[in-house]
């Protein structure tokens, strides 16, 4: 079982609100960590570290666990805690194929109905990512490739598809970033955005449809074999049974 360390140890934040503001400021607080790969997945929760963490009381904590396990970023496991969400092997792959889906319908409507300026944005965004390949620096190009997607889902022009997506995105979003800890992928994640930026520019739906779902269902390979070693390499008997 990870338990919270050095992770938790950060300076008290200053709140002043009532008691429920309290509780979704510190919900927030905890899922940006959770998406940006500070708590990773598998990782418990405590309320006592957390007070200390935010500098309030357990109440306000007990209250934020609540609503974030109601994101699927956490979940609470019978007589042992609250944990970030370690997802079944089934569970992730659910979760790609509908993250795949929904990119992927983005796509190839972005690819009829992007405006001029919005193509650019993106092969500008594009020709960033490349300068954070040749440097190494996945940080940037996981911050660039945020941006990537969002314009994609942008372009679209349907803000209900834009919710959905992103609703969808952040909830896979802690295993999707692990691809950004090998230098290979970024270059590879790079060329398939290549083709993706392609299709959309030449207006081939169909083309883009189809990329976009490969790249993300890439991403799924890479995830699913992070989350059998995150299982492997805690014992049997410590870790608490996820759904």
């Amino acid at each position: 079982m990870i338990e919270l360390s050095q992770t938790l140890t950060t300076p008290s934040i200053s709140i002043q609100a009532e008691p429920v503001g309290i509780a979704q400021q510190l919900c927030q607080e905890l899922e940006d960590d959770i998406v940006k790969g500070i708590l990773p997945p598998g990782q418990r929760l405590e309320e006592p570290l957390l007070a200390k963490r935010f500098g309030v009381s357990r109440t306000p904590v007990r209250e934020a666990l609540q609503l974030l396990t109601a994101t699927e970023l956490a979940e609470k496991i019978p007589n042992k805690g609250v944990y970030v969400s370690l997802a079944t092997p089934e569970r992730l792959t659910a979760m790609f194929e509908s993250m795949a889906e929904l990119e992927a319908m983005c796509g190839r409507l972005a690819a009829i109905r992007m405006t001029s300026g919005e193509r650019h944005n993106l092969e500008k965004l594009h020709h960033e990512l490349a300068e954070t390949v040749r440097l190494g620096d996945s940080d940037g190009y996981e911050t660039l490739n945020r941006s990537f997607h969002n314009t994609l889902y942008r372009g679209s022009h349907n803000e209900v598809l834009v919710d959905v997506t992103l609703s969808v995105r952040r909830r896979v979003a802690p295993f999707r970033r692990v691809q950004f800890t090998s230098l290979a992928r970024l270059a590879s994640s790079h060329a398939e955005h290549q083709g993706i930026v392609d299709a959309i520019l030449r207006g081939d739906s169909k083309a883009t449809e189809e990329l976009l779902y490969a790249h993300i269902m890439e991403v799924h390979d890479i995830s699913q074999d992070y989350l059998i070693s995150l299982r492997k390499a805690a014992p049997a008997n410590d870790m608490p049974a996820f759904k």
